[in-house]
């Protein structure tokens, strides 16, 4: 029964991972044909590769480096200013006794389920008046309004699950309220911290929306780039799916890097939970 068990397990597994990773691996296939090939039918059959597409992309007509550099400019600046206020205003809604407390946490709350969609037009017209259409900062403005309360409620879940004692102590030992949370809890939610970064940018590199109505031609990040390749008379799927692959790059990089620090981060309150049972 146990080998049973694990075999249906891993079947299941199996089945899982191949309809996850089904739609990289035909992206991947279809990048490396030409036009030609694309449109042959049947599609599957045996075909030369090549790398045209990705040469068109990369050093033709239709290079997304200038898209890459708006789409690169867009979401830092959108992670660290994230960031840089959500953790404090995580602690302090986590730690802190203010006066408000709940309204400010549900006035955040009611910011994040704003729809975007509705938001579209009252954008556009205060940006026309203000001159911050088709720039850099009244998009990562739009991007930071829609980012800063997701990842403040995200962290207020991992500082609540630090031991109030360990704060505590280092108040004891004369620490200040800023070195007892930058040397005390701080370093415990790291992870948290990490998945909170790798939300935070995915949201905003895979950002369209805002992206096409406020960016225009200024401003023009990978996203609005690759509709480029879709028009009435074609679509260009090999250089479509080359851009999909180039565009999805950074994020798998960022998930390899940031990999160990997620994972502590997806378990901690788990692992917390158990410990304390």
């Amino acid at each position: 029964m146990r080998s049973l068990r694990r075999t249906i397990g891993l079947t299941a597994l199996g089945c899982f991972l191949f309809v996850w990773a089904f739609p990289v691996l035909w992206a991947i296939v279809t990048s490396l044909k030409s036009e030609r090939d694309v449109l042959e039918y049947p599609p599957i059959r045996p075909f030369t590769p090549t790398l045209e597409a990705y040469r068109a992309i990369l050093s033709g007509s239709s290079s997304l480096w200038l898209n890459l550099e708006s789409s690169v400019i867009l979401t830092v600046f959108t992670t660290l200013i994230s960031i840089l206020f959500a953790v404090p205003a995580a602690y302090a809604l986590a730690r802190l006794r203010l006066p408000g407390r709940r309204g400010l946490g549900f006035g955040i709350l009611a910011a994040q389920m704003l729809p975007p969609v509705g938001l579209v037009i009252p954008y556009f017209l205060i940006f026309t008046n203000l001159g911050l259409l088709n720039t850099y900062p009244g998009l990562i403005f739009v991007y930071v309004y829609f980012s800063l309360p997701f990842a403040i409620w995200l962290l207020i879940s991992y500082f609540e699950d630090v031991p109030r004692e360990m704060e505590e102590a280092a108040l004891i030992d004369r620490a200040s309220r800023f070195k007892a949370f930058w040397y005390v809890v701080l370093p415990q939610v790291k992870g948290g911290v990490a998945v909170t970064v790798v939300f935070v940018f995915l949201n905003a590199w895979n950002e369209f929306l805002f992206a096409v109505t406020l960016g225009g031609r200024t401003v023009r990040p990978v996203t609005v780039a690759m509709y480029n390749f879709i028009s009435l008379e074609q679509t260009r799927w090999a250089e479509l799916s080359a851009a999909s692959l180039v565009a999805m790059a950074p994020v798998i990089l960022l998930g390899f890097a940031a990999q160990k620090h997620i994972v502590k981060g997806l378990t901690l309150g788990a692992v917390k939970g158990t410990s304390r049972q």
